[in-house]
């Protein structure tokens, strides 16, 4: 009886972890995870962590290192949900909120270029509190290609010009949320998902922890440039609707100076006569308007790509397995 008592005084932090192609950073996330549990525990004894690994399709072992981490770690209440194939990292992501158990819940990438440590600080305020969301934010960008780091830059300023929705510079998917943030993240049921931005759109209060940018611990980063900028043009499509409101304000001036160039052209036949000349100019004219029109049906089109996307009401993704070093007994 007593045991159930202190039971139902326990809360459980979840740490979700998307993971493609991980197998040799993972024994090192959960020793990292583990030396924060015991801290953790420490200082609340009330709190207990679980890891919640997601394997996205990984061509490695990744999931057989999970479950051989997990078993040298049954104190981290690991469980594993694996891909029927690579449905990219915002369905892994997702997948892990919707699997988490915890009344706090974390994700963290297991690369360890987000230092697990953090999550002690992070915890904090939120037992005292003061907000649902604490949440990492990298101050510098040290052993990053100089080419991805000014797009990177660009793409935020951009974004946070032509967006009612904040997006914080150096933003990570770092962050440790409560339950009920958790749920409004869940509760939004686009499939084209952008996180960064449905963080910041479901609001709630969120506090930045600056730290400075660690590297890789095995490898590099599965992300192409390619990939980078197709994620960041998702990102403008599912936030702002300027594009196409550029769109329109640019052919609404390309008919204004139309009409100018008729009436120009008109007043020169009266008066000078009609010379044929300058079919040059009129070439390079008539490419940039066609240019400049499969330009305007270029952003249309990635509107009405991510329509059919949601009319199609395909699932995130889809689990060939699942499952957990404590299946007998919950942690709490």
């Amino acid at each position: 009886m007593n045991n159930k008592s202190a039971n139902l005084n326990r809360e459980l932090l979840s740490v979700v972890v998307p993971c493609h192609n991980e197998e040799a950073s993972l024994p090192l996330l959960f020793d990292a995870i583990d030396s924060v549990a015991q801290q953790l525990t420490a200082a609340h004894p009330h709190i207990c962590i679980e890891l919640v690994i997601v394997d996205d399709g990984s061509r490695d072992k990744t999931i057989t290192a999970t479950q051989d981490c997990a078993k040298k770690h049954p104190s981290l209440h690991a469980q594993w949900i694996s891909f029927s194939r690579n449905f990219g990292k915002e369905a892994a992501l997702i997948a892990g909120l919707e699997h988490a158990r915890g009344d706090y819940v974390a994700v963290i990438d297991a690369d360890l270029q987000d230092p697990p440590e953090l999550l002690l600080q992070m915890i904090e305020p939120l037992l005292a509190g003061e907000c649902d969301c604490v949440a990492a934010q990298r101050v510098t960008r040290q052993g990053e290609p100089a080419i991805r780091s000014f797009f990177s830059n660009a793409f935020y300023k951009i974004i946070n010009t032509i967006s009612d929705t904040e997006f914080k510079s150096g933003a990570r998917d770092f962050r440790l949320m409560t339950r009920r943030m958790v749920n409004a993240v869940l509760d939004l049921p686009e499939r084209v998902r952008f996180s960064k931005g449905i963080f910041g759109w479901v609001g709630f209060e969120t506090q930045w922890i600056p730290y400075e940018n660690h590297e890789r611990s095995n490898g590099s980063s599965s992300w192409s440039f390619a990939q980078l900028v197709s994620y960041s043009i998702s990102g403008i499509v599912a936030f702002s609707t300027a594009p196409l409101a550029l769109a329109s304000a640019m052919g609404i001036i390309l008919c204004l100076l139309s009409l100018i160039a008729v009436i120009f052209i008109v007043v020169r036949a009266v008066l000078f006569g009609d010379p044929v000349a300058g079919w040059p100019s009129l070439a390079c004219i008539i490419i940039f308007l066609g240019g400049l029109q499969l330009l305007c049906l270029g952003i249309v089109g990635q509107y009405l790509a991510k329509v059919y996307e949601e009319v199609k009401g395909r699932p995130h993704y889809v689990i060939k397995d699942q499952g957990s070093s404590d299946i007998t007994e919950s942690p709490l």
